[in-house]
């Protein structure tokens, strides 16, 4: 079909350009897939070609981009109501949504047989389970289906770490379970505070997030417990091969201030955080932006310096 005429179906009003795939593709999330799975492939004890890394990261941030077409494929009718995606290529019409199918399928197969042939069984196969995972299991039912979506869900946004890992080794370790964990406690956190500003998206949109099946309340005690389960977790990696100054420092100082923000969030009641236009549950969400970036920005920094022999 013809990305030239629109309506309420999702077809486009004219013809798509070069940045309304690119955009099918999700490059902010992408992007967090391509760091994770650089920063997993960099701290694995086995040196990698230069040039097997960067096909494999490639392939891994097209397999990533897949996952976020298909996304968009099959929640264009929610993420038409959503202010917050709205504006996405199918939704707004830029982009049919049987192009977006078309492309997502094409670019899944395309990167797992490539991360096959660059990198080997184990990297292609967990690169497969992610976008199956992201595609299906988490878009096409969690989602719809139940609060606990973004908790089992939150594994797709895992894996990278793990593949990256496992371009390098063959395989799996504690360490790259480790970093998988950590995204994954993650998670939860991270999506629970954007919901309890953006509850009457997610409730016009039919999706069964927390904050709408049981409230806001009871969603500030769960990014509390979650953020607390998390703290161990992420200072586990500590008493890895793969940590070091850089990340023992990092782990610690942020796991103190992420926990604070949990507690503020905790303490928090509806008529005050409205009042302040819910300006705690935003500094947290941007703080857990932070919190995973420089957790892994750390690793990165210690494989580094490893490497240049200023730590053992």
């Amino acid at each position: 079909m013809s990305d030239a005429t629109i309506n309420q179906a999702g077809t486009a009003t004219g013809e798509a350009g070069f940045g309304d795939y690119f955009a099918l593709l999700k490059p902010r999330v992408m992007s967090l897939v391509v760091f994770t799975a650089l920063v997993g492939l960099a701290a694995a004890p086995v040196a990698v070609h230069p040039m097997v890394a960067f096909a494999s990261i490639l392939f891994i941030a097209v397999g990533g981009g897949a996952s976020g077409a298909l996304n968009m494929w099959w929640d264009a009718d929610i993420d038409r109501v959503m202010k917050r995606t709205a504006r996405r290529p199918v939704p707004s019409g830029k982009v049919t949504a049987e192009n977006a199918l078309a492309v997502g399928l094409t670019l899944s197969v395309m990167s797992v047989v490539m991360l096959w042939l660059a990198a080997g069984a184990v990297a292609a196969g967990l690169l497969a389970f992610t976008i199956f995972f992201y595609a299906v299991v988490y878009t096409m039912w969690l989602k719809r289906s139940t609060p606990q979506n973004i908790v089992i869900g939150g594994a797709a946004g895992a894996f990278p770490p793990m593949i990256g890992w496992a371009v390098a080794t063959g395989g799996v370790s504690v360490e790259s379970v480790l970093m998988f964990a950590v995204i994954f406690m993650w998670t939860p956190p991270h999506f629970w505070a954007l919901a309890l500003f953006m509850k009457s998206d997610y409730e016009n949109a039919g999706v069964p997030m927390l904050t709408v099946t049981h409230g806001r309340k009871v969603t500030r005690k769960h990014i509390l417990v979650y953020t607390i389960l998390l703290a161990p977790v992420a200072l586990g990696l500590c008493f890895t091969s793969i940590a070091g100054p850089a990340y023992w420092t990092a782990s610690i100082v942020l796991n103190a201030l992420f926990l604070k923000g949990a507690v503020d969030i905790w303490r928090r009641d509806e008529p005050v955080a409205e009042a302040a236009h819910y300006k705690v549950e935003k500094s947290f969400f941007k703080l857990s932006l932070a919190y995973l970036f420089v957790h892994f920005g750390a690793i990165l920094l210690d494989a580094t310096l490893k490497s240049m022999g200023v730590w053992a």
